[in-house]
């Protein structure tokens, strides 16, 4: 019952203790599809066309993720206030619920997937170029829709126990799986963008045996086991509403994504689609230290939440503020300092590197404001607020981002694309962290103040 206890010891080095491995893990799991776009980027003669077809599948995958957040992000902080509560027969059963439906939605997923991808690839931006690379990326990605749910959904529950280490091996050990694997299919069995699909696939089945592995065995505080894999309706939905924010975050990505692709294909063409899918690229890695150390904090929140502990969750809620904004400023300032660097590790083509320089400055503009929203949303989830971590998912994407991207173009040309996000990033940061300040900071202070 005393280990891993958040409500003794500092807040700051709990938080900490979980961020190093937790952003490691992340860093790792990125690498899954980084690594793929800096082979493909390579291909012979196809790289353009090979990039443009894998930035057409990013909305799709994005999907698959947003399911995995759906259940991880939904049950994972439950467990943590249960287990703050002492109730470890109830985080179990949680557990058990969260891992019946991960199942359920793979394959769902997998057969919606199958029917559907070819029309959604065209509605997505495809062109006759690029549509080829895309329809076999996917065939092949769709197929391990089971191991992304379940090595990334029940990855939270590893790390909402305190075991953030096992949680970095996990991805660790799919990341070199794929490391070693993409080579070998990509240009030693010549296998292209099908090599780089099936080298992912058989990674996140590493990752997810690994992970089944651990939740079963008796080095977890938390088993996994037959007799909690129940449907209760009460548990299913209090994980659905909860995970709808994780859920809704990786949604909008989708849209936005799509929205950006689709006019990109207009206003820029093939060229411009494979710019974005770097610009994404480089936006995953350098949202790692902020939105690592901002997971970090949900698991000793949560926990402190469950056992009353109303000013250590006030503490820690100050810390992840201040500490993911210098994370974020730093990562903004590396990006301005050496974008031709960054942009070389990508691809050797010429014109990428000569517009997408440019394309990237704008669109990072003011980048370290998204460490607002970042903290603002995990302090909401890692607390169980539902309703507030679902309007910070949905305010900057959809209100901002999207309607932006459609409309700027046609009246500043192309960049518009890219100074849609910059502009979103000032507003929807801010917004969403004052909402959450004034409404669960508020509240937290006043329960602190009624406890003394």
């Amino acid at each position: 019952m005393n280990e891993n206890n958040f409500a003794k010891g500092s807040m700051s080095k709990h938080i900490l203790h979980l961020a190093g491995p937790m952003i490691i893990a992340q860093l790792i799991n990125v690498l899954y599809n980084i690594v793929d776009r800096i082979y493909i980027g390579r291909i012979p003669h196809e790289a353009t066309f090979a990039m443009g077809g894998l930035g057409l599948c990013l909305p799709l995958i994005s999907i698959v993720i947003a399911f995995a957040n759906l259940v991880g992000m939904g049950g994972s902080p439950l467990c943590s206030i249960a287990r703050g509560e002492g109730n470890l027969d109830e985080a179990e059963e949680i557990m058990g619920v969260s891992f019946l439906l991960l199942i359920i939605f793979s394959i769902l997923l997998m057969g919606i997937g199958f029917v559907f991808k070819e029309p959604i690839l065209w509605l997505f931006g495809a062109s006759q170029d690029t549509f080829s690379y895309a329809n076999q990326y996917i065939t092949i990605y769709l197929f391990g829709t089971i191991f992304m749910l379940i090595g990334l959904g029940m990855n939270s529950f590893i790390n909402s126990q305190g075991f953030a280490k096992v949680g970095m091996m996990t991805v660790l050990l799919g990341a070199i799986t794929n490391i070693i694997l993409d080579p070998i299919f990509i240009f030693g069995f010549s296998m292209g963008v099908n090599g780089a699909a099936l080298a992912t696939i058989l990674s996140q089945g590493v990752s997810a045996i690994w992970t089944l592995y651990f939740l079963t065995s008796s080095k977890t505080i938390l088993k996994l086991k037959k007799n909690k894999m129940k449907l209760k309706i009460k548990y299913v939905t209090e994980i659905l509403s909860l995970g709808t924010a994780g859920f809704m975050m990786a949604i909008t990505n989708s849209v936005v994504t799509i929205v950006c692709n689709s006019t990109l294909s207009i206003y820029g063409g093939d060229l411009y689609i494979a710019i974005m899918t770097i610009i994404n690229s480089i936006r995953e890695l350098a949202s790692l230290p902020g939105q690592g150390i901002a997971n970090a904090c949900q698991p000793v929140l949560g926990y402190n939440y469950g056992a009353k502990e109303y000013d250590r969750v006030l503490e820690g809620i100050r810390f992840v503020t201040i500490v993911g904004f210098l994370m974020m400023f730093m990562m903004w300032g590396i990006i301005n300092l050496f974008p031709s660097l960054i942009f070389s590790v990508f691809t050797e083509n010429i014109d990428i590197k000569l517009y997408g320089i440019e394309a990237c400055q704008l669109y990072f503009f003011g980048f370290f404001m998204m460490a607002f929203q970042m903290c603002g949303q995990s302090i909401a989830v890692g607390l169980g607020k539902s309703k507030q971590a679902i309007f910070f998912s949905v305010f900057r994407k959809v209100i901002i981002v999207a309607p932006l991207t459609l409309v700027l173009p046609r009246y500043i040309g192309i960049s518009g694309v890219f100074i849609a996000e910059a502009v979103s990033n000032f507003i929807g940061g801010g917004a969403c962290y004052f909402t959450m300040w004034f409404t669960i900071g508020k509240n937290m202070k006043a329960l602190a103040t009624n406890d003394k």
